[in-house]
């Protein structure tokens, strides 16, 4: 089904520019850096609403229609749209809610799971009819996350990771995100993960810890192998990330050196009002990825 996908995602997309900020960029060297690791939305990608559909909560009523015509779905897809979107909402907040019952801080949700659970009901309603199947729950997942959260390669991604990588980096993701993020790489920037030279093992996805950030266990499912399998520490890592709260204090929590994309106006969350937030500095403010570069200068060379 990758395949398919990665279509869909294509057609789906068309390119965006970042909206600069007025941060002015900080640039100190940085010495001993051996990995770097990245946010996805708002970071290494554009993204129209400036993060994941799930964490920004929006619902869409025209476009969850529009996925599910696209998907093969029959029956009545007005009134499914209508329903469907409010209900995807619902059910990630129940199952938030659940989680957090649990004892999970920062839940997250596998957004083909919430869909399974819409379209049930809907079928139920006999408002939709159709096989459910999990190709489909896929399909109509990437029709309705790129219809209401556009997404672009941010200017100088391919070449920034590209050079990372050749000069030895280790690069690693650490995101909140669902099982088409990593899709978005191929589909988008023609190359995927692995060829761009990240380490399957030093990507921490929220959807498959059902933790998302702030949580601090995310970041340790990266660091742990980091160091096993790398033997790198955090404080020889670099994080890149445009959100104070969500990368720049959880990423200083585990020990990282730190810097704020400030790239995009959309995405950028300087998070002024939270108290975590209220004394902290990133180690360095970027206004492009290939700032990185002005910082890793002492490491790479």
């Amino acid at each position: 089904m990758t395949q398919p996908l990665l279509e869909r995602i294509r057609q789906l997309s068309s390119p965006l520019e970042p909206i600069p900020t007025n941060m002015t960029a900080r640039l100190a060297p940085m010495a001993n850096i051996k990995a770097v690791l990245f946010d996805v939305y708002g970071t290494l990608f554009i993204s129209g609403s400036g993060d994941i559909s799930v964490a920004s909560g929006m619902s869409n009523q025209r476009a969850c229609a529009d996925a599910l015509a696209c998907s093969g779905v029959t029956g009545d897809l007005e009134r499914a749209g209508a329903l469907g979107s409010a209900a995807l909402l619902q059910a990630i907040r129940a199952t938030d809610e659940r989680l957090k019952l649990e004892g999970v801080a920062f839940p997250e949700v596998d957004i083909r799971e919430e869909w399974r659970v819409v379209l049930r009901d809907l079928e139920r309603q006999g408002v939709i009819s159709g096989e459910l199947s999990n190709d489909l729950i896929e399909c109509v997942s990437v029709e309705y996350e790129f219809r209401v959260n556009p997404v672009w390669p941010m200017p100088g991604m391919a070449e920034t990771l590209r050079r990372l990588a050749g000069r030895g980096i280790a690069l690693g993701i650490v995101s909140n995100a669902q099982f088409f993020t990593p899709l978005m790489f191929p589909a988008l920037a023609g190359t995927s993960l692995d060829a761009f030279g990240f380490r399957p093992e030093l990507c921490a996805w929220s959807y498959q810890l059902r933790e998302a950030k702030p949580s601090v266990n995310l970041f340790r499912a990266a660091l742990a192998p980091l160091r096993e399998l790398c033997g790198i520490t955090p404080e020889d890592a670099l994080y890149i990330g445009n959100d104070m709260l969500n990368d720049i204090w959880t990423a200083a929590q585990c020990g990282l050196k730190t810097a704020l994309f400030a790239g995009d106006q959309r995405s950028l969350r300087l998070r002024e009002t939270d108290q975590c937030c209220a004394n902290l500095q990133p180690d360095a403010i970027l206004n492009n990825l290939l700032d990185c570069f002005a910082i890793l200068h002492d490491s790479i060379t």
